[in-house]
């Protein structure tokens, strides 16, 4: 076995446990696999029979005794009163009671997070990717520039973007999704927050903006999340922070241009570290070569909305109040407007059970028609 070791570089005590783990068998058939160090049960660990003892000592005076002290104290003093011999210390006592689940107060469930995208099943299923989109505010440039930037990122891909601007506007937005989904392809979905630079201003109700408008036309449909909710923007205001912390705040910026020629250096290293997750992320469809922005025509496909139902079952949408479930308050809800069908459909969110997503009310919902205006 010495020149076995010798010959390997390893100790004598390598060999010998090599020899031991065969025990005479064929190679091939011996299992190499490490094994943890130490002793399969630790030396100073109670004996069953002692385990069992203090199990039976505290379901006796649970039932019995007169105090109604049947804790990890109470079991000890009652095994000194019996006499037997060597009691565990009152501390081994709780640890056996806890290792054995005999403890009446329970610990809080820890559930499993649910998967990206949850609340849309084709995303969670990984059918469709789903690209977010939001900004960075209240950037200053020495000298009195006022930065904006809109930010964007698939959920899957991790496909990022950056548009640093002076003033953003709707359809500054949308020349630079149009310039992204050219180069990379269109997503199932586009998510944006509550901004009315996204959604389309509020004032008068059925309003679709021109953001929306230009995704229902290339056939993405836009998801809107529910203002004050955590974990549905959590990617994007990841990406946000990492764009501040490696391009806004590591360099000083003498102007908007070299802001703008050092994210888009940062945006392609980005993507060439991710380009492994990119390539196995949902493909996504080719953009259209003829296509063009009408947004006089009258939208088409569907929108969704996020919300978080009040304590009357209803939900704000769009400018409107629809009654969907009294018996759902106060919880989450995913309602989808078909503009073609003319229906707004309604489905509870759970993400304690992510899976089930139930439709529990339908409305109709007749969008006018008038021009659009900006």
């Amino acid at each position: 076995m010495r020149p076995v070791a010798d010959l390997f570089g390893v100790a004598l005590a390598t060999v010998q446990r090599w020899v031991q783990r065969a025990q005479g068998q064929r190679l091939d058939r011996v299992d190499w696999t490490d094994r943890p160090c130490g002793l399969p049960t630790s030396v100073n660990r109670t004996e069953r029979q002692r385990e069992d003892l203090v199990l039976t000592l505290r379901q006796q005076l649970r039932a019995t005794s007169d105090l109604g002290e049947f804790g990890a104290a109470a079991i000890h003093r009652e095994w000194r009163a019996r006499g037997l011999p060597d009691p565990p210390a009152i501390r081994t006592i709780g640890l056996i009671l806890e290792r054995r689940g005999a403890l009446d107060r329970r610990r809080r469930v820890r559930r499993p997070a649910p998967p990206s995208g949850w609340y849309l099943p084709a995303v969670a299923d990984g059918r469709a990717e789903l690209d977010s989109i939001d900004a960075v505010e209240g950037l200053v440039i020495r000298g009195g520039t006022q930065v904006e930037v809109r930010t964007g990122i698939s959920l899957h891909g991790g496909l990022v973007a950056a548009w640093p601007q002076t003033v953003i506007t709707a359809a500054f937005v949308v020349q630079a999704l149009i310039e992204h989904w050219r180069a990379c392809g269109l997503p199932g979905y586009a998510q944006f927050d509550n901004d009315p630079l996204f959604e389309g201003p509020q004032i008068h109700p059925d309003t679709i903006g021109r953001v929306a408008r230009a995704c229902l036309s290339l056939g993405v449909t836009p998801v809107f999340v529910p203002p004050r909710e955590t974990g549905f923007q959590a990617a994007i205001e990841g990406f946000n922070g990492l764009w501040q912390a490696k391009v806004w705040a590591r360099f000083e910026h003498a102007s908007l241009e070299g802001l703008q020629a050092q994210s888009a250096r940062y945006v392609t290293a980005h993507r060439r570290r991710a380009a492994a997750r990119i390539e196995a992320a949902p493909a996504r469809r080719p953009f259209p070569p003829r296509w063009r922005l009408d947004l006089q025509a009258h939208p088409q496909g569907r929108l969704v909305f996020l919300r978080r139902s009040s304590a009357q079952g209803k939900v704000q949408l769009l400018g409107r109040t629809f009654a969907m479930d009294p018996l759902w308050q106060q919880r989450l809800v995913r309602a989808e407007v078909d503009l073609k069908a003319k229906r707004v459909r309604f489905y509870t969110l759970r993400r304690r059970a992510p899976e089930q997503q139930p439709v529990v009310n339908e409305a109709a919902y007749v969008p006018p028609r008038r021009p659009f205006r900006e």
